[in-house]
């Protein structure tokens, strides 16, 4: 299993959505955490993975080798890959 890390930044995202999207990305997190490339795709060009969740994306960084996902940033589809 698994383990997940949320940075800094992710969780003062979430802290900013409303409850009932903070609780579907929680599930979310959860349900990732047995079999992660199931559920995420790659960015292209990118090391990092995205999960979708309704119109709202995770960016993740996933190190297989130490069994950890890293939540990096959490926002709305339309600008959460603008850098």
């Amino acid at each position: 299993m698994y383990e997940i890390i949320v940075l800094k930044k992710a969780k003062s995202q979430l802290s900013k959505l409303p409850e009932e999207i903070r609780n579907r990305i929680g599930f979310a997190i959860e349900k990732i955490k047995l079999r992660p490339f199931s559920f995420v795709k790659r960015l292209v060009a990118s090391q990092y993975f995205r999960l979708r969740v309704g119109d709202y994306r995770l960016i993740l960084d996933i190190r297989q080798s130490k069994l950890v996902i890293m939540v990096i940033e959490v926002g709305h589809r339309r600008n959460v890959y603008k850098r």
